[in-house]
């Protein structure tokens, strides 16, 4: 009851189109005063998601508020996909990337998403 499983479809026209993410989210006992703990279970190249699965995403941690909910947690996670935030990097060699080669870093997460993710 506590443990589901999310799925996000890649964003259109965005190097994620076409895949099909898989998320784990586990409620914790006093949820909704607590966020869930998200994690991709499908590998992913963005620069907020660590090769755990970890998002950095803000409304997961420090900016939790109990309105946010299922919906909205998972709508802010395809916003993410689609506006990566590069004062959150979790993996700096794909922030470099990222920052400096945008074309590359496109290039390498379609390629992510059309070997773990199609």
């Amino acid at each position: 009851m506590f443990t589901w499983q999310g799925v996000i479809l890649g964003p259109k026209e965005n190097p994620y189109q076409g895949g099909v993410f898989i998320l784990n989210m586990v409620f914790p006992s006093d949820y909704p005063l607590k966020p869930p703990q998200v994690q991709f279970s499908t590998p992913i190249y963005h620069v907020n998601i660590n090769h755990n699965g970890y998002i950095g995403l803000p409304i997961l941690n420090s900016e939790w508020s109990p309105a946010h909910t299922v919906s909205k947690i998972l709508l802010s996670i395809c916003d993410m996909l689609c506006d990566p935030n590069p004062h959150d990097i979790l993996i700096p060699e794909i922030g470099k990337i990222y920052i400096n080669d945008r074309p590359k870093y496109d290039f390498m997460a379609q390629e992510w998403t059309k070997k773990y993710a199609m």
